[in-house]
């Protein structure tokens, strides 16, 4: 059965932090299913003036027998994964360097992506100290690694992907094998500088320079999983299972909510 991913956030007058963590996992038939109403279990915060955390209705419901497709999905997914504790895995932007925006301004980043530079989340908008922020509906997600939750688990699972892979967290012991390029960025439009980190394409995926594959995953005792690293891409970004329209960007998933900087 393919990924599930639907969620609706609830018109609430309550702040995030009069609200407690609710979350409730079962595994209905072929499906394992992740309810939670989206505030974390630790401390969140803080971000630009107003920003708070949001109420949420998650429902995310994925294959519990996934399995290999032998292709590979990297475009459009939406939620790339659900912790245990109920809060999505969100690593990509919608934030693109623009050379005719404002350098000094609250907000350098335009959603234009004619300069085919991509914000990475991590290192070039505004997190707590989870790697994490909310979007313009209050959605709190992690773009890295939450040190909160990672101290906390029992054993390495750590979350569920968007095509039911479990994903696993490790700490330094598996390494990705993304690298960032060297040199300076080239191109008309490109940012000025080194390859730092501070966009998606400063990086590349280099086979075997780590021990992961395209997609942050590898085969472990005879099953495939992937894992969440302490560097770049935090999460898998593909992913080698089934993903439906719903996690694709289609389906009956309301519009995408819209990136704020925290």
């Amino acid at each position: 059965m393919n990924a599930l991913y639907t969620t609706t956030a609830l018109t609430l007058l309550a702040a995030s932090a009069a609200q407690a963590h609710e979350l409730n996992i079962t595994t209905p038939g072929d499906q394992r299913c992740i309810v939670s109403n989206g505030i974390p279990n630790h401390e969140v915060g803080t971000w630009r003036e107003g920003a708070v955390v949001e109420p949420q209705d998650h429902l995310f419901c994925v294959d519990a027998m996934p399995e290999d497709t032998g292709t590979i999905t990297d475009k459009g997914v939406f939620i790339s994964g659900m912790t245990l504790t109920g809060i999505p895995l969100r690593p990509g932007t919608a934030e693109w360097y623009n050379p005719d925006a404002d350098p000094d301004a609250d907000r350098p980043w335009t959603r234009d992506r004619s300069s085919g530079w991509n914000v990475e989340g991590v290192g070039g908008l505004i997190m707590d100290a989870q790697n994490a922020h909310v979007d313009g509906d209050g959605m709190y997600h992690y773009h890295g690694i939450p040190e909160a939750v990672m101290t906390n688990l029992d054993g390495t699972l750590f979350a569920y992907a968007a095509d039911g892979f479990e994903i696993h967290y490790v700490g330094g012991d598996i390494q990705s094998s993304y690298q960032l390029k060297e040199g300076e960025r080239e191109g008309g439009n490109a940012p000025e500088g080194v390859h730092d980190g501070t966009y998606v394409q400063d990086w590349e995926y280099v086979e075997g320079s780590g021990d992961l594959d395209q997609c942050n995953g590898t085969m472990f005792d005879g099953e495939y999983r992937y894992y969440a690293t302490d560097t770049y891409p935090f999460f898998p970004r593909c992913f080698r299972g089934d993903v439906t329209e719903a996690a694709l960007g289609g389906g009956d998933r309301p519009e995408r909510p819209v990136e704020n900087d925290g």
